[in-house]
């Protein structure tokens, strides 16, 4: 018998980027009889001494081979019929489905030409209704120890989806789309790989010459699976130079075979690569031109003189409140010389979230998003101050499942004055009503003291005094809100025409002092400095500016 087999029968994972319809496959059967047992043993003799010529070496392959051996070339999805199917299909009235009645004429087609070219060597494509044969039968080329994992039995259903594809019914109850608490059983049935796949299985008819046609002697000899990523999976791999698989048949006469499998694709010509290549980059550059024309190759500029500011900003989390379910109302205070777009909105409310233990404090996680964009312009030019900030004020409420609402605290943040990412805890406080009544209220109907305007957090931004008081007033401190903002600022420098005009005023006020000195020399040597200067502020100055300059005066002469 045959001493070297190849026992590595997993399965191998290829990765490609040409189409999977181009695979190509060599099978090759043989079965194993003392006759070829013994042409084997002579012909690695021959190998090894390598002192005889090539006509006994043909002469022992010529007796070696067998009307039982079979090599075919098998293509992706390419149906090989089986003596079973032939015989089965060769009565129209068992056609159930389209496609059996396509097998049908293909096989009296076949019938009245040249035949089948195959005799045990067949294929189930993925739309037999065989295929899923490979999840209740057990391949013979692997080991008999080998039980398929779960993940295989489920993949197993999962491949046949579309012939059980069924019509939304609208009787599903909606009331039960979430299992809190599901059961093992639930588990293995309801959770899957949901990869939509294309199988293939290559078979084998391992019956005795004259009686082929038996289902029990079916035997699945290589099944290979493509998704749609490029991904091909074979079971079992190719044998790439290594000795064939064995594969047993069972009952009471115990066949042995071989078999081998080898990859006879063809490989992509050079032209072809180079080609393909020059598709991918035309691709690639063009899917490149498309995302910058989304974008645009001009940054949008401010108008001059103008700092605009964008703060997309995060209501992260709030903690150390007193009551649960908690919400956030907050709007944004635009001081002097600031403006904002009339469509856009500057408050907000958030979402009703409940609090979560998380140490020793009750956190309660908002993750609510939030954006603002605000215009500064300065009124006086000559004025070098910076800006007062827009301030963000913010409300922390609480409403209960009995609708009682509670006021929980009162803060504020004012946007922080330098670009970039920041992260501000803010702390709160409430306003507090002497008294049992007032706190009684509170617990049982809900109901605090509330300012009448919240940016009476803070010193307002329409105070006109000097100093506000606020002796009198009692209140307590709650928790912390936390924001996360992103601020961004943008703007370009401005320099209007009369700021132009009072430069050019002082470089001809500082000749007309030279010019009185009365020396001609000193005279041409500071008009040359005053014109150097003049030139300079000239090219320190924008080309818009200029021209905008220009014209005017032209306009005014004229």
């Amino acid at each position: 018998m045959a001493d070297g087999w190849s026992t590595d029968t997993g399965e191998a994972v290829y990765r490609s980027r040409d189409a999977v319809k181009n695979l190509k496959m060599k099978i090759r059967i043989q079965r194993v009889t003392s006759t070829a047992a013994l042409s084997q043993h002579l012909q690695q003799q021959v190998w090894t001494q390598q002192e005889r010529g090539g006509i006994e070496l043909d002469t022992l392959n010529s007796q070696s081979q067998s009307d039982d051996d079979e090599e075919l070339v098998v293509g992706w999805q390419e149906k090989l019929f089986s003596q079973y199917e032939v015989d089965l299909f060769q009565s129209e009235s068992v056609c159930q489905t389209p496609l059996e009645r396509q097998y049908h004429t293909e096989i009296m087609a076949q019938e009245r030409t040249r035949g089948r070219r195959n005799r045990r060597i067949f294929t189930y494509t993925d739309f037999d209704r065989f295929t899923n044969w490979e999840g209740h039968s057990q391949s013979m080329v692997t080991q008999v120890k080998s039980n398929p994992t779960f993940l295989a039995e489920r993949m197993a259903n999962v491949r046949h989806r579309r012939q059980d594809r069924r019509p939304v019914d609208s009787t599903i109850p909606k009331s039960r789309l979430i299992t809190w608490e599901p059961s093992e059983d639930f588990v293995k049935t309801s959770h899957m790989v949901n990869t939509p796949v294309q199988t293939m299985h290559i078979m084998g008819d391992l019956g005795p010459p004259g009686k082929l046609g038996q289902k029990e002697k079916e035997c699945l000899l290589c099944m290979i699976r493509a998704d749609g990523n490029g991904v091909v999976t074979i079971k079992p791999d190719f044998n790439k130079g290594k000795e064939p698989y064995r594969v047993e048949t069972e009952g009471e006469k115990r066949e042995v075979w071989r078999l081998t499998l080898e990859n006879v694709s063809e490989g992509i010509r050079p032209e072809e690569k180079e080609r393909e290549q020059r598709m991918y980059k035309d691709l690639y550059v063009r899917h490149k031109d498309y995302l910058n024309s989304l974008v645009g190759q001009d940054f949008e500029m401010p108008p001059p003189g103008i700092l605009r500011l964008l703060v997309n900003g995060e209501i992260d989390s709030a903690k150390g409140f007193e009551y649960d379910n908690l919400y956030v109302h907050f709007f944004l205070e635009l001081p002097h010389n600031w403006s904002t777009l009339p469509f856009h909105s500057l408050s907000g409310v958030t979402q009703t979230c409940r609090t979560k233990t998380i140490g020793k404090d009750d956190v309660a996680f908002f993750s609510y998003p939030f954006s603002f964009e605000a215009f500064f312009r300065r009124e006086d030019e000559t004025e070098e101050s910076l800006p007062q900030w827009p301030v963000l004020y913010f409300k922390v409420l609480s409403l209960d499942f009995w609708q009682r609402y509670r006021n929980e605290g009162y803060g504020y943040l004012v946007i922080p004055s330098t670009p970039g990412k920041h992260t501000i805890t803010c702390h709160t406080w409430r306003p507090l009503q002497t008294g049992t009544v007032s706190e009684l209220r509170r617990f049982f109907i809900g109901g605090s003291p509330e300012l009448e305007d919240y940016s009476y957090v803070r010193v307002p931004g329409t105070f006109k005094g000097e100093r506000l008081s606020r002796f009198g007033f009692r209140t307590q401190t709650t928790g912390s809100v936390t924001f996360n903002l992103h601020c961004i600022q943008h703007a370009r420098a401005f320099v209007d025409a009369s700021t132009l005009k009072k430069r050019r005023q002082s470089v001809l006020d500082q000749l007309g002092g030279f010019s009185q000195q009365g020396s001609v020399y000193n005279v041409l040597e500071a008009f040359q400095r005053a014109r150097r200067r003049m030139q300079e502020a000239r090219e320190s100055l924008p080309r818009d500016l200029i021209n905008t300059t220009a014209q005017q005066n032209s306009e005014s002469t004229a």
